[in-house]
């Protein structure tokens, strides 16, 4: 080993490559890869951090112009191999520099001061110890008697605990460690979130004949050494969890580890439980939420093979187990489990290239599967299973829809529809629990006409107008945009704006409406400390509360057996959202959002309230038809051409300088177009959703075709020609792959 190899930790472009340094004789016998190194770099050998990514006997340039690596940063979290691996994919497929890729793969950068333990030992006999008592208390030594006298008790104290009960300072405890009364002894003992909170409970699950059907149809391929993704479409409470635990408790038998990823750090509290009831201290969390300790003792238990189980949000996956046999990736289709930053990935393909390198089988799990997920089950790429029914003797809630223009006609102004405020009366006075569900925080960006329920769209893709702050109605695909219109050009109505209420409003509204009613509120405000998720969710849990009012957060896999109604207060919120896949946001939420009623004994029921309910999303949610939905929707994307009917690529450019970016956006436009590349279409360049941001001007142009290997092409065409010209230094670049949310 006398070359290695190293990735330079600088996020730009030119230096996204390897570099080549001589292993000094002192680090020869030290170095691995994946370390973190010091080296000297550019012209005055200033010292830079990088990465081992391999060694070489052989060097690839002249030996004398080879300088010699630096040293070893000490405390730096080490990257395996294989999540080097997973990072030189990242860079390949999405578009980031080889630094960018690692940082996102190691959710741990930095090795924290260990947490220790520290106990309190007798090192003399009781005999000994009762003279010596007696001494203490004869010279009037009263905090070394009291310390004397509680080892004489116990001979084994927890040091802090004992200080803290006994008024003593640390001065007192070495006196008597120095005269060999007492030894203290430290263990190391590992920050745990969620210590103390759980009790686990070995209690038999029986599982019905759908949840055995699909356990031992995918144990039949992991058995036999395949391995495959599984979609797993269940309806809302169907008992998926339940299959998920059978399946890493088959898993962990073998030896191997499981990771869960779920879309919101909300749901944390609730899965932890359910899953340390089953497995556990060998369960374990991993979030932003945690702090840098807390967030290091999991990655170094991971590490040493200390728990089975690793639960978190999208950074879970790069848990740094050595033998993962199974990841799991619960509400498949949410968002949240694409990147926003670079380089953007999709968990559910950066997983399913992990579970390629490790030899895992991937399970997605989702009562309303992705459009794109499903699309590959009824391909073949995926296997699909199904849980048509609930799990024990929960039925189904019934959904109704509430038209809310002829409420409007009938002279209610009120967001609350006549029906919902007589059903929330009726479970206050039976001592059941209501959850009203608000689409989005605050005030929406587009318009729609309260008497017809249209909304003002674009006349070229297909998605609405957004309305800006000068009043102009814009698209954030093409560029289009139109003045904000009086009256509604669809039937007259002077009821045309957009809408205002929010979660604050609602929850004011509720306590007016019902002053009885306990009301709690849950939104990206209430839950900005680290606990707000836990504290409001177990509050409502124990029937603290009567209405619990909130944004999408409350619909995503809770589990509340005295919830009995939901009331979604305006559907159109999601379905009118600038966004080709709107409709398909919209189901999922109204059907996520009605699961949650009836969970337990009680029946349970569900009201949407619409301005259109004779949208086939609207309609389908109700009746929980999942088919029928994907069926419509498909007929749209082939229409338009929207993924997964083909690929799209979203170019987002950003600068400083208004018109150099929009002539240097311009200019790349034009170079797409000379690319003549047969079937590729091209939408913009246009203003991004948020045009300015951090004082950096933003604007997007999007790229379809049906097969997604031709964008990749034409994304390293447009990078190659990019680093030839020094014009386009000032412009900074990001690529999307089948964009899932606005840029």
């Amino acid at each position: 080993m006398e070359f290695v190899n190293v990735i330079v930790n600088i996020s730009h472009e030119k230096l996204d490559r390897v570099f080549q340094y001589r292993v000094a004789e002192r680090l020869k016998d030290r170095l691995e890869v994946g370390m973190q190194v010091e080296v000297p770099f550019g012209m005055g050998n200033r010292r830079m951090k990088a990465c081992v990514v391999g060694f070489a006997a052989v060097p690839d340039y002249p030996p004398e112009k080879i300088k010699e690596i630096s040293g070893i940063v000490e405390g730096s979290v080490k990257a395996e191999s294989q999540m080097i691996a997973l990072a030189a994919w990242m860079r390949e497929t999405y578009g980031s520099t080889m630094n960018q890729a690692l940082k996102t793969v190691l959710p741990v950068k930095q090795k924290t001061r260990q947490k220790q333990k520290k106990t309190i030992i007798r090192n003399i006999s009781r005999e000994e110890g009762q003279e010596l008592l007696k001494e203490y208390q004869r010279k009037h030594y009263h905090a070394k008697a009291r310390l004397l006298e509680a080892l004489l008790q116990n001979e084994i104290l927890d040091q802090q605990k004992t200080a803290e009960e006994l008024k003593l300072s640390i001065a007192v405890i070495r006196g008597l460690e120095r005269d060999g009364i007492l030894r203290v002894e430290s263990t190391r003992v590992y920050r745990n979130p969620f210590a103390g909170q759980f009790l686990q409970k070995k209690k038999e699950v029986v599982l019905n004949q759908e949840q055995k059907e699909t356990v031992e149809c995918i144990w039949r391929d992991y058995s036999r050494g395949v391995r495959r993704t599984y979609l797993l479409h269940g309806v809302t409470g169907s008992g998926k969890t339940e299959v998920y635990m059978e399946l890493i408790a088959r898993v962990i038998r073998e030896g191997k580890q499981a990771i869960v990823l779920i879309p919101e750090i909300a749901l944390t509290f609730q899965t932890v439980a359910r899953f340390y009831e089953r497995f556990g201290e060998r369960v374990s969390v991993m979030h932003s939420r945690l702090s840098d300790g807390e967030r290091y003792d999991q990655f170094l238990r991971a590490q040493n093979g200390e728990i089975d189980v690793m639960i978190g949000p999208r950074s879970a996956l790069f848990t740094p187990f050595a033998h993962t046999g199974l990841i799991i990736i619960d509400e498949e289709h949410e968002n949240s489990y694409k990147s926003e930053t670079v380089p953007r990935y999709h968990a559910r393909e950066a997983a399913r290239f992990r579970a390629r390198l490790c030899g895992a089988s991937v399970i997605l799990g989702s009562a309303t599967p992705s459009i794109d997920s499903y699309t590959c089950a009824l391909a073949g790429r995926y296997v699909l299973c199904r849980l048509s029914g609930r799990f024990g003797d929960a039925r189904l809630p019934k959904v109704s829809i509430v038209d809310l223009r002829a409420e409007l006609k009938e002279g209610n102004y009120s967001i609350f529809s006549r029906k919902l405020k007589a059903a929330m009366e009726d479970r206050l006075r039976r001592g059941q629990q209501t959850m009203l569900f608000l689409n989005r925080r605050g005030l929406a960006g587009f318009v729609s006409c309260r008497s017809c329920g249209q909304a003002i769209r674009c006349p070229h893709c297909d998605v609405t107008l957004s309305l800006h702050n000068d009043g102009r109605l814009k698209c954030h695909y093409c560029g289009y945009e139109t003045g904000m219109p009086a009256l509604c050009p669809s039937c007259g109505s002077r009821y045309i704006s957009g809408f205002r209420a929010g979660t604050q409003q609602i929850e004011k509204e509720v306590k007016k409406l019902f002053p009885q009613a306990k009301v709690l509120r849950m939104d990206y405000d209430t839950t900005r400390s680290r606990e707000g998720y836990e504290k409001i969710l177990a509050s409502f849990g124990r029937g603290e509360a009567d209405v619990l009012v909130g944004t999408q957060m409350i619909v995503k896999g809770h589990d509340f057996p005295n919830v009995t109604l939901v009331g979604v207060l305006a559907a159109d919120l999601s379905l009118y959202a600038a966004d080709y896949r709107s409709s398909e946001r919209t189901f999922q939420l109204l059907t996520q959002a009605a699961g949650r009623a009836g969970r337990g004994d009680k029946a349970g029921e569900a009201m949407i309230q619409t301005y259109v309910p004779e949208h086939y999303s609207i309609r389908t949610a109700a009746r929980q038809d999942y088919e029928e939905f994907y069926s419509q929707e498909m007929i749209y994307r082939n229409m338009l051409g929207y993924p997964p009917a083909a690929s799209m690529l979203g170019i987002y450019l950003s600068a400083c300088d208004d018109a150099y970016l929009e002539g240097q956006a311009e200019k790349l436009g034009g170079i797409i177009r000379r690319l003549r590349t047969e079937g590729l279409a091209m939408i913009g360049p246009a203003a991004a959703a948020l045009s300015k941001k951090s004082d950096m001007y933003r604007m997007v142009i999007y790229l379809k075709h049906p097969e997604e290997t031709v964008l990749f092409g034409v994304r390293k065409q447009i990078e190659t020609i990019l680093e030839k010209d020094a014009v386009w230094q000032k412009l900074y670049i990001q690529f999307d792959y089948n964009p899932l949310n606005a840029y």
